[in-house]
């Protein structure tokens, strides 16, 4: 399993007029997160997009346990739990301090920039094989 922690402060503008932050603006934290996983990985999402690869979401899920508020600093913990093969899927949570607030997923499909699905690029195998090896 990889696992990567981001902290934010909740900004005025991510809330409603009761101070709660929007429902749809938990899926840009999970792109913050899911951004900071690849890149601790060595595989910048910038690199891969160099390269001719997108990763458009195919599925995504989420589950509301508690508001974030304005000015509170949460944490996004991304988990890639298995060895992405044609999909990568990653599993989120958003924490205050030890309190739960979202947890959610997301898949995306590796595609080129014709929007045709690819097999992800060797780089990308390679450095998952180092944190997935095969099994004896």
């Amino acid at each position: 399993m990889i696992e990567s922690r981001t902290q934010i402060t909740v900004r005025y503008a991510e809330t409603d007029m009761m101070g709660i932050v929007y429902h749809g603006n938990y899926l840009p934290w999970f792109e913050v997160g899911r951004t900071t996983l690849l890149k601790e990985c060595g595989l910048p999402y910038r690199e891969l997009e160099a390269q001719g690869y997108l990763l458009p979401v195919v599925e995504l899920g989420v589950k509301f346990a508690k508001p974030a508020l304005y000015d509170d600093t949460v944490t996004i913990i991304t988990r890639l739990h298995e060895r992405p093969l044609l999909r990568i899927r990653l599993d989120y949570e958003v924490r205050r301090g030890d309190d739960l607030l979202v947890t959610g997923f997301t898949v995306h499909g590796f595609i080129n920039k014709a929007g045709e699905p690819v097999r992800p690029p060797a780089l990308f195998t390679e450095k998952m094989r180092a944190y997935f090896p095969p099994a004896a």
